[in-house]
């Protein structure tokens, strides 16, 4: 059975988002055909573009749109916006490193309400050089436009929050359903017909959505809608973070309509049980921490006597099919830590599955990713950033622990030392003694 996995809009502009790269390394390990799209930077890239901007300034036009005094500055600037936001994005995407001194200039980029607090602003910075500071410009230039959306094209929008208010209230459905079953605004249609493109080019059996946050559960179930009413056959399965902690616990049938699975926590195991499942090798009984409909009503099935797969044999994160050179570089707040999240294309990876500590009163210290602690050996780790580097061409890493292990980073920085391995890596960490 081929597998198309999929991060919906809107996660993170700079760096994709790692949970299918993760499932894409352990099928292909275990020898079942996975392919994965990042609908979150697609839809971006197609909706800030020459051609998007013009359709959405042409609908503007066309229907005589009641604009806010911003919204029509940024609206009567249009000529200047088309002309420049093929430069912009090239210049975040680092294939234009000398139009940065023509944006500092400040008479290049059109400019809206994001800029007029500029000069405030930048002595939070420090002494920015060229290049950040002509990256700050274009991040305001795309949050100008960003406003201009949200005001008059899809109220929902955000970089990386579309329809998080939605995503929010999981203890109902129903708004979520009632949103859901309205109309299609200029974001959802751009991502459908992303999604088609993904869907015609790989003809897959089974899609698995993750979803990280609040701001992708929108957009996760509205590709499940549209899977289920275009494309008969395929199944729909979501998991990931927001999942994991906000719907361990699913009563409403209506879901269900949607997709055709939920499962929880780790997703290598109950994934590739879901798909013998699915190919007709195991019972129904025997799936792995998954919801689904019977007639019964919602049943959830944890009967599976395979244990998950240790953190050592998960595989390396595989990257291909990502579009890795077209993300964007945007820097968006002054603080050190903020900028890390938002610039520069990391590779993300693992130290150790859950927490070694797991001990704070605010984490639900329960939940299986924090209470099983598992370290990942040293050697393995650097085995998996070299694999990494030659397959993204990028030596920077982002460590995704919750907490990351004192004594396991010690020890990988011991054995990068030893095999004279030059990367840059962070990671969140708890003060603490050691």
């Amino acid at each position: 059975m081929k597998v198309l996995l999929v991060t919906p809009p809107f996660t993170q502009l700079n760096t994709p988002y790692p949970a299918t790269s993760y499932l894409k390394g352990y099928l292909s390990s275990v020898g079942i055909e996975a392919r994965q799209a990042d609908l979150s930077l697609e839809t971006i890239l197609k909706i800030f573009s020459p051609e998007g901007l013009a359709t959405i300034f042409d609908w503007l036009e066309a229907n005589e749109a009641d604009l806010s005094e911003n919204g029509f500055r940024i609206f009567s600037q249009r000529k200047a916006y088309l002309r420049t936001i093929g430069p912009v994005l090239a210049f975040l995407q680092n294939r234009d490193h000398g139009l940065a001194f023509v944006i500092c200039r400040r008479d290049y980029l059109p400019e809206a309400s994001r800029f007029e607090h500029i000069e405030a602003n930048l002595p939070g910075f420090g002494e920015l050089g060229i290049h950040d500071k002509a990256r700050y410009y274009c991040t305001l230039y795309l949050e100008d436009l960003g406003d201009l959306i949200t005001e008059s094209v899809d109220p929902f929008f955000g970089f990386s929050r579309y329809a998080e208010r939605l995503g929010r209230t999981a203890s109902s459905f129903d708004d979520l359903y009632g949103s859901l079953t309205g109309d299609d605004t200029f974001v959802t249609t751009t991502m459908l017909e992303l999604l088609d493109d993904r869907m015609v080019d790989h003809c897959p059996g089974l899609v698995c959505l993750t979803v990280p946050f609040p701001g992708n559960v929108f957009a996760a179930f509205r590709c499940a809608r549209h899977i289920k009413e275009n494309y008969k056959g395929v199944r729909v399965a979501i998991g990931g973070g927001y999942v994991n902690t906000e719907l361990r616990s699913v009563y409403d049938e209506r879901v269900f309509e949607f997709v055709d699975f939920i499962t929880l926590d780790d997703g290598e195991a109950p994934l590739r049980i879901l798909i013998e499942y699915l190919e007709g090798k195991r019972p129904q009984n025997k799936l792995k921490r998954t919801f689904m409909l019977s007639e019964g009503g919602v049943i959830y099935i944890d009967g599976a006597p395979e244990k998950d797969v240790a953190q050592r044999d998960t595989g390396t994160p595989d990257l291909d099919g990502l579009l890795l050179n077209s993300y964007l570089s945007v820097i968006e707040l002054a603080n050190p830590m903020h900028r890390l999240w938002s610039d520069g294309r990391w590779n993300k990876l693992t130290l150790a599955h859950g927490c070694y500590w797991g001990k704070c009163s605010f984490c639900d210290v329960t939940l299986d990713y924090i209470e099983r602690y598992e370290p990942v050996p040293a050697a393995e780790i650097c085995d998996r950033m070299a694999k990494m580097i030659r397959q993204s061409g990028q030596t920077g890493f982002h460590f995704v622990d919750e907490a990351a292990p004192p004594a396991l980073m010690r020890d990988v920085s011991i054995e990068l030392i030893r095999r004279d391995m030059a990367v840059s890596w962070w990671t969140n960490i708890r003060f603490e003694k050691s």
